[in-house]
């Protein structure tokens, strides 16, 4: 046998190109996750939803909780980007804290998707077997929360607020806000108005200059 031979190995087949647009698929399985959650969103509602098989969902993806992570992947890089091009327009950091509240008071009722924040949202309650999945989702919450906590220790630094304002403990209270507001906008169906509310109350919170 001559070496090209034993050298040459058959190709293999690559795997069957995709017959749905596999991003638009994704959009409609993270809708079908923000509405029921994590658990309760059944394979059967998926791939209805994704207009697919459920071979075709497990070709795609991998299986549900990858799928899930997925979307919540694509929903926080959204977020994550939109608020930091809100952060850089703002131009105080209490400007942006107010505009991040009520663009979020906003968007958690948008009638064009299910109300509230998918990440504070779609992973509650979860079963033990799916804690790890709730860790992800917990750790999507903390980027938030980062890029809020890193504008405020600008504003300390600018000494746009006082040197001794605790930036990590305002920037969980605000995202505990928000986290409350996503609950408010789930339980009332989307009522903008009392998000809204809330969140002019909140910034009353905002700590004041020494004089």
């Amino acid at each position: 046998m001559k070496m090209e031979e034993v050298t040459k190995k058959p190709r293999k087949k690559s795997g069957r190109p995709l017959s749905f647009d596999r991003e638009a698929a994704l959009e409609r399985a993270m809708l079908v996750f923000w509405r029921y959650g994590y658990e309760a969103a059944s394979l059967q509602e998926l791939t209805s939803a994704m207009g697919i098989t459920p071979p075709s969902l497990y070709a795609a993806f991998g299986d549900k909780e990858k799928l899930y992570l997925e979307a919540v992947e694509r929903y926080s890089s959204q977020r994550c980007s939109t608020l930091h091009c809100l952060f850089d327009e703002a131009p105080t950091a209490r400007d942006a804290i107010e505009r991040l509240l009520q663009s979020s008071a906003v968007e958690m009722t948008c009638p064009s998707h299910p109300p509230g924040c998918l990440v504070a949202t779609s992973a509650t309650n979860c079963s033990a077997s799916a804690s790890h999945v709730q860790e992800a989702v917990s750790e999507r919450r903390d980027n938030v929360e980062t890029i809020i906590r890193e504008r405020l220790e600008k504003a300390i630094a600018d000494g746009e607020l006082p040197a001794d304002t605790n930036a990590c403990v305002l920037a969980g209270f605000y995202s505990t806000v928000m986290q409350g507001m996503s609950s408010q906008a789930r339980d009332t169906g989307g009522n903008r108005d009392r998000l809204l509310a809330i969140a002019n109350a909140a910034m009353r919170a905002w700590p004041a200059k020494n004089h």
